[in-house]
């Protein structure tokens, strides 16, 4: 999808490391963990670590997460796995109900930006 909308799942600038909205969407195309919130914001995070790593960034270097559930009386099980990936990197961490996703079965989508230790911004050391 993203050739087609014209963005990319992560962008790195110097230091910083944006990753974009990351829907639960299997390898096969299909919505993973249908009506489970966890599972898929498990799904969530791990495409999003796979683009940090792409970008040379870790879930160390997260920064700020943001959580956007369809349902936010259902924030605990997203917040559930956001805590099995970030407990010791305590990112800043927003929720943020949404009304809906392009594709009805997501529940939810992430958001991570990360600053690189020892990177470079704007071509000055950090």
């Amino acid at each position: 999808m993203a050739p087609r909308i014209g963005f990319s799942r992560a962008v790195r600038v110097g230091a910083h490391v944006a990753v974009a909205g990351t829907a639960p969407i299997g390898d096969d195309g299909a919505t993973v963990g249908p009506g489970d919130v966890h599972a898929q914001t498990v799904r969530c995070f791990g495409i999003a670590e796979r683009a940090l790593a792409e970008a040379g960034a870790a879930l160390a270097d997260v920064t700020r997460t943001r959580m956007m559930p369809t349902d936010i009386a259902r924030w605990e099980e997203a917040a559930r796995a956001h805590g099995e990936r970030f407990a010791d990197v305590r990112p800043a961490c927003t929720f943020v109900e949404v009304s809906r996703f392009i594709e009805p079965e997501w529940l939810v989508e992430v958001e991570v930006d990360a600053v690189v230790a020892g990177g470079v911004c704007g071509g000055e050391p950090d």
